[in-house]
């Protein structure tokens, strides 16, 4: 059941952000680069700690440290370091934006990103994105989106799931309505399986699903298996997934991001930063449960140098 979750980044005890500055001042003075010194000070410090380093830096040398960073790293480890200095809610604003600019639109990223985040990270989300890129959600999804992908999205981003217990008789109707909706007619109500997902406790829709399968036969990711397509579909199964669990359902994500020839870095990066201060514990412990392989071992097979030192940093000890 998603709830609060076990991070693998604490904040560091004894934090000195004066300390910490000129540590990260001396790995970058020179000539060459000490990564190792970067990686042990950004990859062991909480977001916030991060943040008061940022501005600590700026005040003892008159230099922005991600400008710093940006100009002395490279590849990987530069994105991974960048995503790491912003807020949570600025690295989600980002990942949206960059996933709706040029050309096509990432829907998997608007996917990931909006059916997993809390009524309270889609409301700083939200007001980054305005503060920070000048721009504003709900018309950018608008215009990129469409159809009932386009509702489902817009209904997510007014943040309003019930944060309540459960209430049988509201269970037990719900499922009726959602095989009603779906399964049991020709032709699917999707507006009525969009009310649901979004607006219920993930409480509540665990028991809805529940009773679900007993009406249905199936449970209820299989059934929009059946009766939805495409980015619609895909949304819906997150939401469904994330009510069984959300450390699965990132899992399930990380795995795939390095299944196969080449490395979805970008998937990569953004889960563990994302995570790593969340619930990257419980998706750890689900990662070997599913794939009878530790996270760190896969990141150690697929990744490399000082990026690789950096994600094994985050991701910390099995």
């Amino acid at each position: 059941m998603a709830s609060g979750g076990a991070p693998t980044v604490k904040e560091a005890a004894n934090f000195n952000a004066e300390k910490d500055s000129e540590v990260l001042r001396k790995a970058m003075k020179g000539l060459g680069t000490d990564e190792k010194a970067i990686i042990n000070v950004l990859a062991y410090r909480s977001c916030e700690q991060r943040q008061a380093i940022k501005l600590k830096f700026k005040s003892m040398y008159g230099r922005d440290l991600v400008k710093d960073l940006k100009s002395e790293l490279g590849g990987n480890l530069e994105n991974a370091v960048v995503a790491l200095m912003e807020p949570c809610e600025l690295l989600d604003a980002k990942s949206l934006r960059s996933a709706m600019k040029g050309a096509g639109t990432d829907e998997e990223v608007l996917i990931e990103v909006l059916c997993t985040r809390t009524n309270a990270e889609i409301d700083a989300l939200k007001k980054a994105y305005k503060s920070e890129l000048s721009r504003d959600l709900e018309n950018d999804i608008a215009s990129e989106t469409s159809g009932h992908f386009k509702r489902l999205l817009i209904s997510l981003l007014q943040g309003q799931r019930d944060e309540g217990g459960v209430d049988e008789s509201l269970a037990a109707k719900e499922a009726q309505d959602l095989y009603d909706a779906g399964e049991k007619q020709w032709g699917t109500d999707e507006s009525i399986f969009n009310k649901i997902l979004v607006t219920r406790s993930y409480a509540q829709l665990q028991r809805t699903f529940d009773i679900y399968v007993k009406i249905a036969k199936q449970d209820v990711y299989a059934a929009i298996q059946s009766e939805m397509s495409g980015d619609l579909r895909d949304a819906m199964q997150a939401v469904v997934r994330c009510v069984h669990s959300r450390p699965m359902y990132f899992a399930e994500k990380l795995y795939k991001s390095m299944k196969g020839a080449g490395t979805d870095d970008t998937t990569l990066i953004r889960i563990v930063v994302s995570r790593c201060e969340v619930d990257l514990e419980d998706i750890k412990e689900k990662f070997l449960e599913m794939y009878h392989k530790t996270l760190a071992k896969v990141i150690e097979g697929d990744c490399s140098g000082d990026y690789k030192r950096l994600l094994l940093a985050l991701v910390g000890p099995n």
